[in-house]
């Protein structure tokens, strides 16, 4: 699996590893049950410290997406809809970012959300 991380973007290194991982999980080029890197040797191969490889997993294990076993280290869940969640989650990622940028509130987009879509949309 190739992780690709832009140090000069905006974007923090860490969830530059997680929007990567989380593309490959959504494009079924990770598979449930895989491993992914051990962090060290990812941290190594990026170029990167080892914390922000496990800031990037921690992100992903909160999203569902993996799982962080002592021992087996990070394993991408077998959960039948990873696929179609990992896809999601890009979006939502998205969307936030977005919002940011137009500089809507939390609550506001939480109320666009709530209102969905435009009847005829």
């Amino acid at each position: 699996m190739l992780i690709r991380i832009d140090p000069g973007s905006p974007v923090p290194l860490g969830e530059q590893i997680a929007a990567s991982v989380r593309g490959a999980v959504a494009d079924g080029v990770v598979r449930p049950g895989e491993r992914l890197p051990a962090a060290r040797v990812l941290a190594d191969t990026l170029n990167v410290n080892v914390h922000t490889v496990l800031r990037g997993y921690q992100r992903l294990r909160e999203e569902g997406l993996i799982e962080l076993r002592r021992g087996r280290g990070a394993v991408v869940v077998s959960a039948e809809n990873s696929q179609a969640r990992a896809r999601l989650l890009g979006h939502a990622r998205e969307l936030v970012d977005e919002a940011r940028k137009l500089g809507l509130t939390e609550e506001e987009l939480v109320g666009l959300i709530r209102m969905g879509p435009a009847p005829g949309a």
